[in-house]
């Protein structure tokens, strides 16, 4: 079993849905990687979920005027994990911010903690969440191959930009930390 913790970022209906405005072309290829992962992590997984606030402050405000379809509250079905993730996500953690680096996964993951990260998007959530972990002290692992982005190319620079951050960010395959060498 490999060690540390799994965070699956954001594997919910608005970006697996193709007729959505947030729709993330290789949704089901990052999400196949997810579900490859998942044994080798057992409990030490954890899913977020990006929900809308009830009501936007600050810069959010800007950004809700240009996407209003997503303001609503976090129990509606666009925010739901897709129906291969919400049957076996047993840890849950909502965040109506880009960034999932949050008091509740630092808990989850220790003040030592190695941090891998697959989800959506990678341009987004994932670089978001990953930053500030990094800066926290913990080892992040992001999954290529266990991610997508909003577009291929934006993937790729994601990708690249994260690894600017060696040592304190790695980019991985789901492959490599299967076999225990992407660490």
């Amino acid at each position: 079993m490999t060690t540390g913790h799994l965070t699956v970022i954001d594997m919910q209906r608005v970006f697996a849905d193709p007729d959505s405005p947030w729709a993330t072309p290789r949704f089901a290829e990052a999400a196949e990687g997810v579900r490859r992962l998942l044994p080798a992590f057992g409990d030490r997984v954890t899913f977020t979920r990006f929900v809308a606030p009830e009501q936007p402050n600050g810069a959010w405000q800007a950004y809700y005027a240009q996407w209003p379809f997503a303001l609503q509250p976090p129990d509606a079905s666009l925010w739901h994990l897709t129906d291969d993730f919400a049957p076996i996500a047993q840890h849950v953690i909502d965040a109506p911010t880009f960034g999932k680096w949050t008091p509740q996964l630092a808990e989850r993951v220790g003040p030592e903690g190695h941090l891998y990260l697959a989800g959506v998007s990678t341009d987004c959530c994932v670089l978001s969440t990953a930053l500030p972990a990094a800066d926290a002290g913990v080892e992040v692992v992001v999954i290529a191959d266990a991610c997508a982005g909003a577009d291929d190319d934006s993937h790729a620079k994601a990708l690249q930009l994260l690894d600017l951050y060696r040592p304190l960010v790695r980019v991985s395959t789901v492959a490599d930390v299967l076999k225990g060498t992407g660490a």
